[in-house]
């Protein structure tokens, strides 16, 4: 469980958890847990959840409890507990309390349950800025075995491509890309993956990849009506996988490292962040 597919250490497997929207903040860490034990059985080196996945994504118009620290503690150490047993690396799309405020973040956790770090969202959408006051002020880079990953959370991965330049200038071979997105009225509803009628968000997720020649893996929740579904892009641009729209369950898939050169973050000319 939790090992790269083959004894090259070019190939490794990831997962993304298109798991449906929690219901509750609890029932979010029981479909964490779940999602990161399956995706162990799988042979996935790392699992991804979609942005704010514990306790919930706080959508304008609807009510969540407020902040608390101390759910998010234990929450975040059945997570750490499934992924030791996983054997696992797991970036955990979450919230927390910081002396600046309730932040969006992303909460990496080693496979034996120890906390490799946060990468803080950095970019708010203006909807966001009333309810997610703080954001972050540095980013990094994470390890999993022979990778090296970035994160950039939903408004800032779509909209920011130096967001994504920055890590892949740093040695990431791949951007996750946690995001969150549900139906709104009227909305497209799309069947298939950047379809010319759909928003311009799936065609950034492409985008992210070819021009910075990494692989950009974007998650989001399962959804009925959602505009964007969980998808991976090639270093070259190309489409790898999409989940099919509204089906939960883990999207898997095998990448092959050495296609993720960072050629083009490399030669750009000026600074990325």
């Amino acid at each position: 469980m939790g090992v790269p597919l083959t004894s090259e250490m070019s190939t490794v497997r990831i997962a993304l958890a298109n798991v449906r929207v929690p219901a509750t903040p609890q029932e979010s860490v029981l479909l964490a847990t779940s999602a990161v034990a399956e995706a162990g059985r799988q042979g996935a080196l790392v699992v991804c959840f979609p942005e704010c996945f514990v306790p919930g994504y706080r959508w304008p118009g609807t009510t969540l409890p407020p902040p608390d620290p101390s759910f998010l503690e234990r929450a975040r150490t059945e997570v750490a507990n499934a992924a030791r047993e996983a054997g696992i690396t797991v970036i955990l799309g979450t919230e927390r309390l910081t002396d600046r405020g309730l932040q969006i973040t992303a909460c990496v956790i080693n496979p034996d349950g120890s906390i490799a770090g946060w990468q803080d969202k950095a970019q708010l959408d203006p909807q966001e800025e009333a309810t997610y006051p703080a954001f972050a002020t540095e980013r990094r880079v994470f390890t999993a075995g022979p990778l090296t990953f970035g994160v950039v959370i939903c408004h800032e991965g779509w909209r920011y491509p130096e967001t994504v330049r920055w890590a892949v200038r740093r040695g990431a071979q791949v951007v996750f890309h946690p995001h969150a997105h549900v139906a709104e009225p009227g909305s497209y509803r799309p069947t298939t993956f950047a379809d010319p009628a759909n928003t311009f968000h799936e065609k950034a997720v492409m985008c992210r990849a070819a021009e910075n020649t990494c692989y950009f893996a974007s998650v989001n929740c399962a959804s009925e009506g959602t505009g964007t579904t969980s998808a991976i892009a090639r270093p070259d641009g190309t489409l790898q996988c999409y989940q099919p729209y509204g089906q939960a369950g883990l999207l898997v898939a095998d990448l092959d490292l050495s296609a993720a050169t960072g050629l083009l973050a490399s030669r750009c000319r000026t600074s990325p962040l």
